[in-house]
This record gives C-alpha cells, sequence and structure tokens, in this order.
C-alpha cells in the first residue's frame, strides 16, 4: 500500500478547522520536514491507526436553474446567455469568460505548474535524491493551494515554505554565498539532470507569477498581492533548492 505524505499546507488546513490539539492520520502516513516543524509549533499530537478523514473539498458555486435549465450569465456584460457556449469557461458558479480571459490563463498556467512540479520530482528520485522529491511535494501541496485561493476568492495563508517564513526565505535565496558557501550559479548543462530540471521548474514558476500579475492587475493595483507574493517565494524556494543541491546541503538545518 502507498504511504500517504502529510505536508504542511494539509496540515494548517486541517488544523485550522477546530484547533484540536490531537489530529487522527493514517497508519504509516509520512511528514514533511514543514509538517514536522509544525506540529512541533502548535504542540499538535499525532494519532496514527485512525479511519481516513475525507479530503476538504474546494468550494463549488451551485449554477442556478430556470425551468429545469442551467442559467448562466457573462461575467464581463451581465448578459443572461441561452446555454454555455464552447469559446467560453466558468470563471465562479454560472458566470462564464471567454477561455482567453486572464484568470483563465493563470489557472491553466498553475495546471502546467504543477505537472512541471511532478516531473521534476521522477527526475530526482530516478536519481536518488528523495529529499529534494519530498521538499517539492511540499511545494506541489503550495501550488494547489494558490490554485485554491484563486478560484474560491478567499486570501492565501502567509507564506511558510521548508521551514522558512517570506523574510527568511527571499534573505536565502538573494544572499547565496553567506547562506550555501557558492556564488550565484549560472545555469548549464554540465550541472546534471536534476540542477537543469530544477531551473526549468523556475522558469516555470516566474511564467505562474508573470500571468498572475496580468491576471490580477486592476489600474494601476494588483488585487491579488498575496498570490503574487507566494509565487515569488515560491520561485525562491526553488532557486534555494538548485543551490543546496550544488552546495551538498540536504538538510534543511544548513540553511538559515
Amino acid at each position: 500500500m502507498k504511504k500517504k505524505l502529510l505536508t504542511d499546507v494539509e496540515l494548517r488546513a486541517r488544523w485550522s478547522r477546530d484547533r484540536k490539539q490531537e489530529l487522527c492520520v493514517e497508519e504509516g502516513t509520512l511528514l514533511t520536514p514543514s509538517a514536522r516543524d509544525f506540529i512541533r509549533e502548535q504542540g499538535i499530537t499525532l494519532r496514527y491507526g485512525a479511519a481516513k478523514e475525507p479530503p476538504a473539498a474546494m468550494t463549488v458555486t451551485p449554477i442556478p436553474t430556470r425551468s429545469g435549465k442551467a442559467v448562466y450569465i457573462d461575467a464581463q456584460t451581465g448578459r443572461e446567455l441561452d446555454g454555455k457556449p464552447e469559446e467560453m469557461t466558468h470563471l465562479r458558479g454560472n458566470l462564464l469568460v471567454p477561455k482567453t480571459h486572464p484568470r483563465i490563463e493563470f489557472r491553466g498556467r498553475m495546471d502546467s505548474l504543477m505537472a512541471q512540479i511532478m516531473d521534476v520530482q521522477i527526475e530526482a528520485e530516478e536519481s536518488g535524491e528523495h529529499w529534494i522529491t519530498e521538499e517539492l511535494d511540499e511545494l506541489l501541496a503550495y501550488a494547489r493551494s494558490i490554485l485554491a485561493a484563486e478560484v474560491k476568492e478567499e486570501p492565501l495563508p502567509e507564506v511558510r515554505l521548508m521551514g522558512m517564513d517570506s523574510t527568511a526565505i527571499r534573505r536565502a535565496s538573494h544572499q547565496v554565498k553567506k547562506t550555501f558557501g557558492i556564488d550565484h550559479p549560472v545555469p548549464s548543462y554540465q550541472m546534471g539532470r536534476v540542477c537543469v530540471a530544477l531551473n526549468r521548474l523556475r522558469t516555470q514558476v516566474r511564467e505562474a507569477e508573470l500571468s498572475a500579475a496580468r491576471a490580477f492587475r486592476d489600474g494601476e493595483a494588483c488585487s491579488r498581492t498575496d498570490i503574487i507574493e507566494g509565487l515569488n517565494r515560491m520561485s525562491s524556494c526553488v532557486y534555494i533548492l538548485l543551490c543546496r543541491k550544488l552546495a551538498g546541503r540536504r538538510n534543511r538545518e544548513e540553511q538559515p
């Protein structure tokens, strides 16, 4: 039986429902390093062997009906539509937008990003770098939480990835020499497959961030700075993984 991996993001979501100091998890559940950090910080006790809790479902806005027929609205014009056109898709509930809408493009970028993370995990596993696979599990969960926050139009929780808050992530990614004892790496095929894959993933996160900047631009302001910051720190985390790999620092304890 495949063991379940409990990430920091999932753990925080479960704990925030009722703030219980005891959580039930399946026998054999594995914890990411950040999940273990969170358990220590909050004084949580895990109880193993309990029945599996159903996963938290993404909130879905029901589509209203009239005479048994779904009622759709053009979100940009407010016009009622006779059916759902093929060239349009759901922004939220029965609100439809063109499939070229910036928000839909952003969701597509996030889908591509999550697929890319899993590709890099395969590269890492085949190269015997399980620690990278484990760290990327946390980033994958965080990417999913970003997409969920956008779809449900809910705020994204404060950034905390790989045992670091937003400030520590930024500091580590900017002060590479001080943090890891190496110069800022210049990407090269000579780094090997895993490092090249990590560098490619870093660019994918940056592309998702740029897509978000376009999607949430409201005149001169940005309506989702939380998502922009989250993606920015996520790309920094991938860069940190690259630096750790090159510096031979597998353990988090060797970073600030």
